[in-house]
């Protein structure tokens, strides 16, 4: 591996712009019951339910991102999905403003991902370095808890990506490393690679809901169960699909996740949303809630990744932690989604 330094890690504060006064959210104790997950073998313990962050700076403005993560926290959550790619990082200054204003580092779980920003492209040594230092420095802290590879580079030897890891691990800059859209027979390239040394995934992100089972219910499934690697599934919701905000055409807006959500709208989509809401109305919550409680439900799932364009969608997906589905609600949702 070429030997990079990691030079000094200490980062100064990015400053967001929002406009609304600075309140502390408080924690009643209805509002959060502290339900927690460890994340696969490590010492970090999740809400079961990641926020995604990726509108935040792009069509969720600061102010309206500081209230979703304001509402989050309020509901218990305590678990933030980002990159460093989102928004070209303006996701991570909205998240460390936040992070700063209301003083809870200490109480926060960050994971975020690297490979996908322009300033640092791929996951060679050098690109590692800076793009870690570069988060380190719109997040306004001195450590993340769970960094991804954003996705696999193919272009540079996956030991010289994970040499890189060592350095920056040993130094406390990244406590923890995971993987992001890899495939399963890299996972098992890197765990040999771990095996000599190296750093290892402790857990992965890959698209998986219920209108998309088959990615990862195959060679993926058997290998993060046999690696004892914790899940966390992104597009959880199927674009919105699984909220039961569209159920035709005419529900369709002009956005980009209302044009991927579109896919879903025929036979077999409709079927497994029916199904959803009628799980909801017995159980007496939101549809979003019940897809993310399936997957909850689903082998070595620790955190599925969901997001909110406003602070009142965050209750429904924080309340599938809670939500026990039966035995016939399970077998309902696998049939008709099989």
């Amino acid at each position: 591996m070429d030997s990079v330094e990691t030079g000094n890690l200490q980062t100064h504060p990015v400053q967001v712009q929002h406009t609304e006064p600075v309140t502390i959210p408080e924690r009643s104790r209805l509002s959060a019951p502290g339900i927690r997950r460890r994340l696969g073998d490590t010492d970090l313990t999740v809400h079961p339910l990641a926020l995604g962050c990726s509108v935040f700076g792009w069509t969720t403005d600061g102010d309206t991102a500081m209230a979703i993560l304001d509402r989050h926290w309020e509901l218990g959550g305590n678990f933030l999905d980002t990159a460093d790619s989102y928004a070209a990082g303006r996701s991570e200054v909205v998240i460390g403003s936040w992070m700063r204003t209301r003083g809870v580092r200490d109480d926060i779980v960050i994971s975020t991902k690297i490979g996908r920003n322009r300033d640092n492209p791929g996951l060679s040594p050098r690109s590692i370095v800076g793009a870690v230092h570069a988060s380190l420095e719109r997040l306004g802290t001195d450590h993340i808890d769970l960094l991804h590879f954003h996705y696999d580079d193919l272009d540079v030897p996956l030991e010289e990506s994970l040499g890189a890891m060592e350095t920056l691990i040993r130094s406390g800059a990244v406590r923890h490393l995971a993987a992001s859209n890899f495939t399963a027979e890299r996972l098992m390239e890197a765990r040999v690679l771990a095996a000599n040394g190296l750093p290892r995934f402790v857990a992965v992100e890959t698209p998986y809901n219920l209108m998309n089972r088959v990615s990862f219910e195959s060679a993926l499934a058997l290998v993060t169960h046999a690696q004892g690697l914790a899940v966390m599934p992104y597009f959880a919701l199927a674009h919105g699909f699984l909220t039961g905000k569209y159920h035709s055409k005419a529900d369709l807006t002009d956005s980009v996740r209302a044009g991927r959500a579109a896919a879903y709208l025929n036979r077999t989509g409709l079927k497994v949303l029916s199904t959803v809401e009628r799980i909801a109305e017995d159980h007496g919550v939101a549809p979003s809630t019940i897809a993310l409680a399936w997957l909850l439900a689903r082998d070595n799932v620790a955190a599925p990744v969901a997001s909110a364009s406003r602070p009142e969608h965050v209750e429904a997906l924080v309340a599938a932690a809670a939500v026990k589905l039966g035995r016939a609600d399970m077998v309902d949702l696998d049939k008709v989604s099989a």
